[in-house]
């Protein structure tokens, strides 16, 4: 057993030995991962899928576009389905620089009303009624966490790198995440957060990555927390980018009037 365990170390080392050998670090692998093209502006339709314990799911539709404004990021989501949450919106503005808090409205059209998203309550609220927290629907600039490599290891037949990273901000919902990285697409596709425990709470995993327009696209992505039992998957179709769209399209009162 002794020989097992000195066998598996070793092997864990060499292989943070050849990723540091290459000149690569941890927030350097989310940095990449961070500066991934993905075109200037991009769309998307999206079905969600809530999934309770007992197997009960609530399927929700949305169109979502967005654009890169040099490093920052402005994305605006409208449900379409069903009547109930028909006409809510989500709009963002990610801030790459770390000193500005990111802005995040969510328009509720039943109360004629736009909530702003405190940066506390970013961190900590699902949004409705998801597994994804507000902060999750969004863009994070890589030195909001600390990132530290921890191995490469395969996982779906594909060489990733495992990065960890602990958010500077003690506010977050997670303590620690653990992210396996596609060295070929430079896309996650493995996801585990942690809680103030240091036990496992959610666990995102995300598939059907292919090509579209030269761009390296993922087409499905499902959030679970393990605690209790609860799941939403994402489903992304129609996906195109480099569109054209007017910066007017991510504002409030664009927010407010819908569709």
């Amino acid at each position: 057993m002794k020989t097992k365990h000195f066998t598996l170390l070793l092997i864990s080392i060499l292989a943070v030995c050849g990723a540091q050998a290459a000149g690569l670090s941890g927030r350097d692998i989310m940095q990449k991962v961070r500066n991934r093209a993905d075109g200037d502006t991009r769309y998307a339709t999206i079905e969600m899928t809530l999934i309770q314990k007992s197997g009960h799911k609530r399927v929700r539709k949305l169109e979502s576009w967005a654009m890169d404004i040099g490093n920052d990021t402005k994305k605006i989501m409208f449900f379409t389905y069903p009547g109930d949450v028909k006409g809510t919106g989500f709009l963002t503005w990610d801030y790459d620089n770390t000193a500005k808090t990111d802005d995040k409205w969510l328009y509720l059209p039943a109360m004629k009303k736009t909530r702003r998203i405190s940066g506390k309550s970013s961190k900590t609220d699902y949004f409705m009624g998801s597994d994804f927290t507000y902060n999750d629907m969004s863009a994070r600039s890589v030195d909001e966490e600390k990132h530290t490599l921890l191995r490469e290891e395969m996982l779906g037949g594909q060489k990733c790198w495992v990065v960890e990273s602990v958010p500077n901000d003690k506010d977050e919902i997670y303590t620690r995440r653990v992210t396996w990285v596609r060295q070929d697409c430079l896309m996650a596709v493995k996801a585990e957060y942690y809680d103030k425990l240091n036990k496992l709470h959610r666990r995102l995993t995300i598939s059907n990555i292919n090509k579209v327009q030269g761009f390296w696209t993922m087409h499905l992505m499902q959030m679970e927390n393990v605690q209790t039992g609860h799941k939403t998957i994402i489903r992304m179709d129609n996906q195109k980018f480099n569109i054209k769209l007017s910066p007017n399209l991510f504002t409030v009162s664009q927010l407010e009037k819908g569709l």
